[in-house]
């Protein structure tokens, strides 16, 4: 099945952590990593602390590429892009992904319980959490200028994070949908991602790896190849129902 995936960075990350994906996918997968701004190709420009804003940010940026079959994957911060532009997609009457995956990132909780506001810590306190988490070199949290280069995104990335606040629970798509976790993430344990399984009327199921948040980081084939199962278990249904078209 041609399918063109695109996957969302978590909160401060860019297309680095997954710049080596593309080669764990079938040879006939298109494997986008586009960042947000702030990062990579687009350091100069202000990072968006507003995630229906990112949302239409990257509709603009991956337009003509939001065409025939393309799914959708997303770790931490990158679930809430991803969940954010599939909804902004079906508001404006396009084409929506045939798959939706969501890792690493806690279902909204209206009640306002467990929300954080990690982004106004200060600069040692932030970077003590940022190293727990595992997902940044520590040459950049101990190196000062790297620091001032990438706290801006940081910050920014976690404050659209910590306060994104959409309807919940919410109206489900239409979208196949799967969950994937740590065992053992403090920072969205799998009790908190379960509440996701609301967000869709094609519910395909929770997935926990041994690991913490950065559960993949090690080795990411385990992930890929359980994303390409669940991606193409999805098409597969839509092919069924009718919908869908080759990828462009």
């Amino acid at each position: 099945m041609h399918l063109r995936l695109f996957v969302f960075h978590h909160a401060g990350g860019s297309h680095l952590m997954y710049r080596d994906w593309p080669a764990l996918f079938p040879a006939d997968w298109q494997v986008r990593i586009p960042d947000a701004p702030g990062r990579g190709m687009l350091t100069r420009a202000e990072p968006i602390e507003d995630a229906t804003a990112l949302a239409r940010h990257f509709l603009q940026e991956l337009d003509g590429e939001l065409t025939g079959r393309f799914a959708f994957f997303g770790h931490s911060l990158g679930s809430t892009t991803a969940y954010e532009l599939t909804r902004l997609l079906l508001a404006e009457g396009r084409t929506p992904p045939v798959w939706l995956g969501l890792s690493g990132r806690a279902a909204p909780r209206p009640d306002g319980t467990g929300r954080t506001f990690r982004h106004l810590l200060p600069d040692a306190e932030l970077r003590r959490h940022i190293a727990g988490l595992g997902g940044t070199p520590s040459a950049v949290l101990d190196e000062p200028e790297l620091w001032e280069l990438l706290a801006p995104a940081i910050r920014s990335d976690l404050k659209l994070s910590e306060t994104w606040n959409p309807v919940w629970p919410p109206t489900p798509l239409p979208v196949p949908l799967s969950l994937f976790g740590g065992r053992d993430d403090d920072a969205s344990p799998p009790w908190t991602l379960a509440p996701w399984s609301e967000a869709s009327e094609h519910f395909l199921g929770l997935h926990l790896f041994d690991g913490g948040h950065f559960y993949f980081l090690d080795d990411p084939a385990p992930l890929a190849a359980l994303i390409t199962r669940e991606a193409v278990r999805a098409g597969h249904m839509g092919s069924a129902s009718g919908a869908g078209a080759p990828a462009q």
